[in-house]
C-alpha cells in the first residue's frame, strides 16, 4: 500500500514541476512531457521481453532430447 502511495506522491509532484516548467528537455522537446521517462521505461522493458522471447529464444533453445 504505501509503495502506490509513494508511486502517486511521484505522479503528482512530475505533473506539478511539469505545469510550473521546472523541468527542462534534455534532449527533445517530448521528453519535457509529463511521466515521459516512466512511460519510455515500461515500453522499452516489454519490448524487451518480446524481443527475448520471439528473437532471442529461437537462437538459443535446444531441442528437447539434446542430451539423450
Amino acid at each position: 500500500m504505501g509503495f502506490y502511495i509513494c508511486l502517486g506522491l511521484l505522479i503528482v509532484a512530475d505533473l506539478f514541476l511539469t505545469l510550473l516548467h521546472l523541468k527542462h528537455e534534455s534532449f527533445f522537446s517530448w521528453d519535457g512531457l509529463p511521466s515521459f521517462y516512466g512511460a519510455f521505461g515500461f515500453v522499452a522493458c516489454v519490448a524487451l521481453v518480446l524481443i527475448a522471447k520471439y528473437v532471442l529464444r529461437p537462437l538459443v533453445k535446444k531441442e528437447e532430447n539434446y542430451y539423450d
